[in-house]
């Protein structure tokens, strides 16, 4: 049984090792990017899907107006997807150009999103195109910021996206400390590393010719199915931290239910699809970037890593107690090392960040998080039943 327990451990320090690098990579801050001597010379649409949206719309668009760029050199487009309120409307009103799509079955926002950008990238003359939410609040220099990023030559740039309601709910502050600490591992660690950073599905922004060549895409992860198409087109997505963007999470853990089910279920799909496409490529391209990409899909999430390794160590300790000695204390030791490694991996992000004390108290309600999200990881992965896009709650309505 001793064997069984070490073979198990290597295969869980396997993935871990992955986890661990990517926090070794982001302990680097982000070279610091200036634009105060640049003339803002790059175009850009911005696109925003909303559904329903009449209470965020028009004040996600009037912030948007204030932005530290050009008025002539951005204009703000909405996809008023099969909208049965004022969305459409009010979005006019406060000075947005709205496209009204009522035909096909809505689908969500990625199917919004394609619509769209057939539509502008056939008429609109621009340089680039960004997304937001329809509840996104964006700091003024976000456009300063990736007109730079664009003049340096990135095709795709992701800013950084911050939960802007911790003080809603015990899951928006954990979702706000989670973001904390993805944007630091998985954005800068990945960038740090030479890799692709990850797709956050908002405040991003394409170079108009690669949405040209590439698409967007459908599904119920358009996002991370895009990250993975991009791979295989040879093109990585930057990370720009001054880009900000300031998003809602969901208060309650039953309002986030159907949101995860559906990230969960899409990203198991899209792994099985793209996974050995990456690994073969990046063998022979001998391209790392495609190599981390497959590695990220055949690899359990953090907080599966996480609950395996507890469950392991719980199960051996007691039979150790029930049987006697039978795993060995050196193997122990190992194994909790491991476990103890996976538990301070979120506060090392915090502490990088210099994140405030509440979020280390939002990390503590982690383990219940963890086993949340692999429960439902689990139900994704072998669940037959269908998964719709449903519409997240904003604001009041929460």
């Amino acid at each position: 049984m001793a064997v069984i327990s070490l073979v198990a451990l290597v295969l869980c320090l396997i993935p871990a090792g992955y986890w661990f690098l990517l926090a070794l990579g982001s302990v680097r801050q982000a070279r610091r990017l200036t634009w105060q001597d640049r003339r803002p010379e790059h175009r850009f649409l911005i696109a925003i899907p909303a559904h329903d949206e009449e209470r965020v719309i028009a004040r996600t668009v009037q912030r948007l107006r204030e932005l530290d760029y050009p008025s002539d050199l951005y204009a703000i487009h909405i996809v008023a997807d099969h909208c049965s309120d004022a969305t459409a409307a009010l979005a006019r009103q406060a000075g947005a150009v709205v496209h009204e799509r009522n035909e096909g079955p809505r689908s969500g926002k990625g199917a919004a999103l394609s619509w769209l950008f057939q539509r502008l990238l056939a008429t609109e003359p621009c340089d680039a195109i960004v997304i937001f939410d329809s509840d996104t609040w964006v700091d003024t220099a976000f456009l300063r910021a990736m007109d730079a990023r664009l003049a340096q030559g990135a095709a795709v740039i992701q800013g950084q996206h911050i939960i802007r309601n911790p003080d809603s709910g015990w899951f928006a502050a954990l979702t706000w400390a989670m973001f904390i600490i993805d944007n630091r591992f998985q954005n800068l660690g990945r960038a740090n590393c030479g890799w692709s950073a990850k797709h956050m599905g908002d405040s991003i922004c394409f170079r108009a010719e690669v949405l040209r060549s590439v698409g967007w895409g459908e599904g119920l992860t358009e996002d991370y199915q895009l990250r993975q198409r991009l791979l295989l087109a040879g093109i990585r997505i930057a990370y720009e931290p001054l880009a900000k963007g300031y998003g809602e999470a969901p208060q309650r853990w039953s309002q986030a239910q159907t949101q995860r089910k559906r990230w969960l279920r899409g990203t198991h799909d899209a792994s099985s699809h793209f996974a050995r496409h990456l690994l073969v490529e990046g063998v022979r391209r001998r391209d790392a970037a495609l190599l981390e990409g497959a590695v990220q899909a055949y690899f359990p999430s953090y907080s599966t890593l996480t609950l395996i390794s507890v469950a392991l160590l719980a199960i051996q300790l007691l039979v150790n107690v029930v049987l006697g000695p039978v795993f060995p204390p050196s193997l122990l030791w190992a194994w909790g090392g491991l476990v103890g490694a996976l538990f301070i991996y979120p506060y090392v992000g915090l502490a990088l960040e210099r994140a405030p004390l509440r979020a280390y108290a939002a990390v503590s309600l982690g383990p219940l998080y963890v086993v949340l999200r692999s429960w439902m990881a689990l139900s994704a992965r072998y669940s037959r039943q269908t998964v719709a896009w449903v519409r997240t709650p904003h604001g009041e309505e929460q």
